[in-house]
């Protein structure tokens, strides 16, 4: 959706999103008050608090608004009927996600403060990593009742599967690393590591 077919709460809620993303991320959660968020936005802090009740709240919708595309992802987990397609989509959905810039920032930003504030960290968690491995229990659930596929504990094969994912390319971006040919790589990684993922959880 653009900007035109927004409707002017709609704008107001995306530009105080985006506000609260870089100032979260540039100066950490402590740091941040809804003033700031309120003057980088160009709105008044009525305004802001009119979306976001408080500043947990805001930062949590920061985070999904740019770490997790929630209908995205829920539609791409809709078909347990046909689980090779629908995880090989959500891999490479997941895969790209993981590894964005603005995943990658997010997440540096709440580890920088974790030991004087792990308020942030724990929100983050729950709005993202959390999020993503319910989905994953759910569709699981549904795909082991059309047969053909035992997940065990399903909960830690969601866990298995979202950290397989993450690959190396994550862990390079996370350290700030040289990532050479891992970019161009990182799609084919993740839609294989979704098939053998599955290729292991196969009855029979």
């Amino acid at each position: 959706m653009n900007n035109q077919q927004l409707t002017r709460s709609e704008q107001k809620r995306a530009q105080i999103l985006e506000a609260a993303i870089e100032l979260f991320c540039a100066q950490g959660f402590p740091h941040t008050s809804m003033d700031e968020v309120a003057k980088t936005a160009g709105v008044s802090k009525q305004t802001v608090y009119a979306h976001f009740g408080c500043k947990d709240e805001l930062f949590v919708a920061a985070i999904e608004s740019k770490c997790v595309v929630r209908q995205v992802a829920e539609e791409l987990l809709a078909d347990a009927a046909r689980p090779e397609q629908a995880l090989a989509v959500f891999a490479e959905y997941f895969g790209e996600l993981i590894v964005s810039e603005d995943a990658i920032t997010v997440y540096r930003a709440c580890v920088s403060q974790v030991d004087t504030h792990p308020e942030p960290a724990q929100l983050y968690f729950d709005a993202g990593p959390e999020y993503m491995l319910g989905l994953l229990v759910d569709f699981f659930t549904q795909v082991e009742r059309h047969g053909g596929y035992h997940f065990g504990n399903k909960r830690q094969a969601a866990v298995r599967l979202s950290l397989m994912l993450f690959g190396e390319l994550r862990l390079r971006k996370e350290l700030g690393l040289n990532t050479g040919q891992l970019e161009a790589q990182h799609r084919d990684y993740c839609v294989e590591t979704a098939g053998l993922f599955l290729k292991a959880h196969r009855l029979g």
